[in-house]
Formats: structure tokens, C-alpha cells, sequence
């Protein structure tokens, strides 16, 4: 029996295990572990004064454990961006989620800005210089605007609209309207699905997004695409919606 969204706490156990589940039987998609992100790679989203909060714990018990995978999930967020920029397309499913994570302070279960971290390594690294950020989230990243959104060569879009047609075509019409960057990517929440608390959009409405930017990937950043999972807390659906993203980021509109 279908069951929907029952209010499961964000950081409930379990949260990954469908989309774990449902893409490691997938035969197109390969499961890769990162190494964390060093405090270099870190610092450059966030102040150090931040980073040592995170160190120490910000009064948790686990002190060790909450930036130790703090820093495994920028890191695989980093790993997912150097694939994406060579023109593979990537998903990063990682937790904590980052985009509620402003450079000197976070909150919403975020600790590290893991779309700041991995587009500033890339733009350290001289393979950007340039981004569009499509922020699907229903809680607006301002982590995201907070880091990037004072640098002109970082695009970031938040969509607008009720129902799978009027958001998918907000999504399109800001994508058209962009200027050319170096590479796509999407601050990822699936927390706008219809069984989930933003009840409005449709698992296939997910895939047509990510159909989206693959369009405009391969029309306007040489097929340069990858996502980064944020919210989402219907656990059941989570792995189907995901697999739908990944596969419309992955092949495009067949």
C-alpha cells in the first residue's frame, strides 16, 4: 500500500535507503565513495571561525561524528562537481544536506555549503570560471545566495509555480533567459513533491527537469551537469524521485 508523507523527522535514519537501494540495482548508475573535503576546500566557502563551530561540535555530543561526515558530504559533493566537469553527468547523494549553510553561520540540518564548497573548488581549480544554479528546494538555499549570490558569474534560480506545467515552465523560461556559464548544476530537494510537504509537483515532473539541463547543458556548457540531494522527506518516494532526476539529467528527452 502507497503510504504518503507522515511528517518523518529531516533527520530521521534511513532518510537514503530507497535511492541507495534503487540505484545501486540500476545497471547505468555506479555508487562512488569520496574523501572528505580538507579545510582548504572548505574555507573557501566558509570563514574559519565557522569551520572550527563545526570542529567542536556546536554543543553536540558527537562532536567528532557531526563534522566528520560534515566534511565526507562536501567532499562527495566535490567529487560529484570534478565528474560533472568533464562532461559526465553526476548526482551527488550525500547528507547533511548545505544550502541552508551561509559562509559564517547554518541552520536546517546544513553544516557545510556543499554547492559553494564544489563550484568554488572547481573556479580555484581553473576549470569554471562560471554557473547556473537551479535550486528545486521548496525552502529557498539562502546559503547558496549568501555564498555565490554577490559573484555576477554565478547564476542561482529558485522556481516559482503550482502544479507540474507552471513550475516546469518558470524552470524553462529562466533557463532560455540565461546567460552562457561553464556548468549546470541543481541544489536538489525533493521536498516540492505532491506526497511531501510541498505537495505540488509529480515524480515525472522531477525527470523533466532534469531533461532540462541536459538541454541546456549540451546546448550551452558542453554537456557540464550534476546535482546535489537537499531536502526531501517522504523516505518511501525519495529513491523514485531521485531516479527520475537522474535519468532526465543522465539521457535527456528520449
Amino acid at each position: 500500500m502507497k503510504q504518503s508523507y507522515d511528517g518523518t523527522p529531516a533527520g530521521a535514519s534511513g532518510r537514503l535507503d530507497t535511492a541507495v537501494d534503487i540505484l545501486s540495482e540500476h545497471p547505468l548508475y555506479e555508487l562512488m565513495e569520496p574523501s572528505p573535503a580538507t579545510d582548504e576546500q572548505i574555507l573557501r566557502a566558509h570563514g574559519r571561525d565557522h569551520l572550527e563551530r563545526i570542529r567542536g561540535g556546536r554543543g553536540y555530543r558527537e562532536e567528532s561524528l557531526l563534522f566528520d561526515v560534515s566534511a565526507l558530504a562536501a567532499g562527495g559533493a566535490i567529487l560529484t562537481a570534478e565528474i560533472a566537469v568533464e562532461g559526465e553527468p553526476a548526482f551527488g547523494l550525500i547528507r547533511p544536506p548545505g544550502h541552508h549553510a551561509s559562509s559564517d553561520s547554518c541552520w536546517g540540518f546544513c553544516y557545510f555549503n556543499n554547492v559553494a564548497v564544489s563550484l568554488l573548488h572547481l573556479k580555484a581549480t581553473g576549470r569554471i570560471k562560471s554557473a547556473f544554479i537551479l535550486d528545486f528546494d521548496l525552502h529557498t538555499g539562502d546559503g547558496n545566495i549568501n555564498i555565490l549570490g554577490h559573484d555576477e558569474d554565478f547564476v542561482i534560480h529558485n522556481p516559482r509555480g503550482y502544479g507540474d506545467d507552471a513550475y516546469l515552465a518558470d524552470v524553462k523560461r529562466t533557463l532560455d533567459a540565461s546567460p552562457d556559464v561553464d556548468i549546470i548544476m541543481a541544489s536538489a530537494g525533493f521536498d516540492q513533491y505532491i506526497d511531501d510537504w510541498g505537495s505540488n509537483l509529480s515524480t515525472d515532473a522531477f525527470k523533466r527537469i532534469g531533461e532540462l539541463m541536459y538541454e541546456f547543458a549540451m546546448k550551452r556548457c558542453e554537456g557540464r551537469r550534476y546535482g546535489l540531494l537537499e531536502g526531501g522527506y517522504n523516505f518511501q518516494d525519495l529513491g523514485k524521485n531521485v531516479l527520475a532526476f537522474c535519468d532526465g539529467l543522465r539521457e535527456g528527452k528520449l
